[in-house]
């Protein structure tokens, strides 16, 4: 399976609800994920703890979807351009944009950065 066709599986996954089990089968037990501005997270278990706490503040996905994905085939590198709509917690709606840059490691994500294009108040 070519890193294309890995990312696109991946996202497929997530488009269906099924972030954890994404993040089970496609990222490395000690991947570092970069989110925006703030501190890496350092393996699989901090980066399942962060998708919890992102769909602990949900409260309804109005859509989403992946504008474009693309691969460095020969040195396994992939990008996806994606956004999604939401009304968290406390009322307040939102659509977000992102790009996600992932280093593979074979299989599995060892390394991924999301750029965030985040809506003003």
């Amino acid at each position: 399976m070519s890193y294309l066709e890995k990312s696109q599986a991946l996202q497929a996954m997530i488009g269906q609800g099924q972030s954890l089990e994404a993040l089970e089968q496609f990222y490395h037990e000690d991947v570092v994920v970069i989110d925006g501005g703030s501190e890496p997270r350092n393996g699989k278990e901090a980066q399942k703890q962060a998708i919890l706490g992102w769909m602990g503040m949900v409260k309804e996905v109005h859509g989403g979807g992946v504008n474009s994905i693309t691969a460095d085939e020969s040195n396994g590198i992939t990008m996806v351009e994606s956004w999604i709509e939401t009304t968290f917690q406390d009322g307040s709606r939102v659509k977000m944009e992102e790009v996600a840059v992932q280093k593979w490691d074979g299989d599995k994500i060892i390394h991924e950065r999301f750029y965030h294009n985040m809506p003003s108040g």
